[in-house]
């Protein structure tokens, strides 16, 4: 059979599964382009399924992080069709990890409707984890942040994105041996379909409230190629004093690297004039800089300034972004030709160490750095326990990539992280999404993109662990590969007492 028609299939349903996450928030969207893919790859060759798969990933990566072709080519100076090549590149090669699943599910499915399902989804599921995982990890777009609403967030505190991730992968291809009319697909359907219910049955309220904080988020939106220009630091440094002055919150918190200089390059009166306008009213910040120097390596990082703190004579807290992100902000062997290209600054920098809360108002407040916030198994070992943080806060400048569906996709994240922990998250952003999301994953305030203020308001405090976060924190995310594991070997198990008739996997 060509190969040409099942492509297009392929590929349309790469793109509608894109569309499925923010900004359109469409959960079910995911469900039918995976079952789509589900039904394409049924009874493929392996040779197929591989193809499928990839072409099915190309479309839904390409066309949910097109926003990168932003930071490469206006800001970066790339050619347009190489930054657009660039982000193909990168999407063909994450499309991989999907391949080789589909070529997985294809070579060793049973030909019975509810362990082909099972394995799709584990199939699935282990390319997500490994997406997640090697040379760093980029799960950006991974498949359950699509159910930050619907009727699987309320597996959230349970089993996490990823888990979600494999609930929808199985209710997909469910649904596709159902539509094929396989025998007893219809069964399978049915139990998968409870089985993603089954979470309005469970308990959902683990964690308890800890108090009040009122909050000011600063949102300056300079624009990325002023944001360094040194005409316009000093233009930059006094607007963010004048805001910081002006804000009402008992913690003040700026986006990441607001402050485009390493702290020490700073004139320490600038520091002085921050504390004493906070120490007057009794309040506390959160203020993006660079720690570090040339010799040991510049760390982004946030520094606290609070009324007992003298940061001129470095007693100040700190927290130093951990998990950098590849070639903004660590160049991987045999990269460095294309970053210096794109003329990045600060474009190889030292890791922070820190992972200590910043108590404030009775509150502990846990920074997370830009794209940090995609990695739950990082800070959750910090996150549990009588002294875990009562709130995240997340700074963050995408100003890099523009304003379209990156700013509501990165919020979507945040909502995912919020309702896996049950903390609420207050977000800080150079142009957006500056916002205050709840402990269920709800937005109570949030700023439009692009525009320069501050965004006041109340966020409650939370203290408790979910079941996620215990376990997550105890053993990172080992269950869930131990969990593809296990459907694997039943899947082996029961092909070797009853191999399928008519296997189009099969060798030659």
């Amino acid at each position: 059979m060509s190969l040409l028609p099942g492509a297009a299939a392929a590929l349309l349903a790469g793109v509608l599964h894109a569309l499925s996450f923010a900004p359109s928030d469409a959960w079910w969207l995911q469900v039918l382009a995976l079952a789509a893919l589900a039904a394409l790859v049924q009874g493929a060759p392996v040779q197929r399924a591989a193809a499928l798969g990839w072409l099915f990933s190309v479309a839904w990566l390409a066309a949910g992080l097109w926003w990168l072709f932003v930071s490469m080519h206006r800001y970066g100076g790339l050619a347009a069709p190489l930054a657009a090549l660039a982000v193909g590149v990168l999407a063909a090669a994450l499309a991989l990890y999907y391949a080789l699943a589909l070529a997985a599910f294809a070579r060793w499915r049973t030909g019975q409707a509810g362990w082909d399902a099972a394995w799709f989804a584990a199939c699935w599921t282990a390319a997500e984890l490994a997406r997640a995982s090697w040379f760093t990890g980029f799960p950006w777009l991974a498949a359950g942040y699509a159910h930050t609403d619907g009727p699987l967030a309320g597996w959230a505190p349970w089993i996490g994105v990823y888990g979600i991730g494999a609930l929808a992968a199985l209710l997909g291809a469910s649904l596709a041996g159902a539509a094929s009319r396989r025998p007893r697909s219809l069964r399978t359907l049915a139990a998968a379909a409870a089985l993603a219910l089954a979470s309005l049955l469970l308990p959902q309220s683990f964690t308890e409230a800890t108090g009040r904080l009122h909050v000011s988020l600063v949102q300056p939106a300079v624009a990325q190629d002023l944001k360094f220009d040194a005409e316009r630091l000093a233009h930059n440094l006094e607007a963010l004093a004048q805001a910081v002055r002006a804000a009402r919150g008992a913690l003040v918190v700026t986006p990441e690297s607001v402050v485009a200089l390493p702290f020490s390059m700073v004139d320490p009166a600038y520091w002085r004039d921050l504390e004493h306008a906070l120490a007057r009213d009794g309040r506390s910040a959160l203020v993006g800089v660079f720690l570090g120097d040339g010799q040991v390596g510049y760390v982004n990082s946030m520094i606290g300034l609070a009324p007992d703190s003298a940061a001129t004579q470095g007693r100040f807290y700190r927290y130093g972004k951990q998990h950098l992100l590849p070639f903004g902000e660590f160049i991987p062997p045999g990269f460095r030709w294309f970053v210096r290209a794109m003329n990045i600054p600060l474009d190889d920098q030292a890791r922070g160490q820190s992972s200590a809360a910043f108590e404030v108002g009775g509150q502990r407040v846990r920074p997370l750095i830009c794209y940090e916030d995609l990695f739950g198994e990082d800070f959750a070992a910090a996150s549990v326990g009588p002294g875990a943080p009562t709130l995240f806060a997340n700074a963050s400048n995408l100003a890099w990539f523009g304003t379209v569906m990156v700013l509501d996709q990165h919020l979507q994240i945040s909502r995912m992280r919020a309702l896996e922990f049950q903390r609420p998250f207050v977000r800080a952003t150079n142009t957006g999404a500056t916002a205050i999301v709840d402990h269920r994953g709800r937005v109570t305030h949030h700023l439009p993109p692009a525009r320069s203020g501050t965004l006041d308001g109340d966020v409650e405090g939370r203290l408790g662990d979910t079941p996620y976060a215990r376990w997550l924190a105890a053993w990172g995310l080992w269950p869930l590969v131990a969990s593809v594991a296990l459907v694997a070997g039943q899947v082996l198990l029961r092909r070797r007492r009853t191999p399928p008739v008519g296997d189009a996997s099969a060798p030659g």
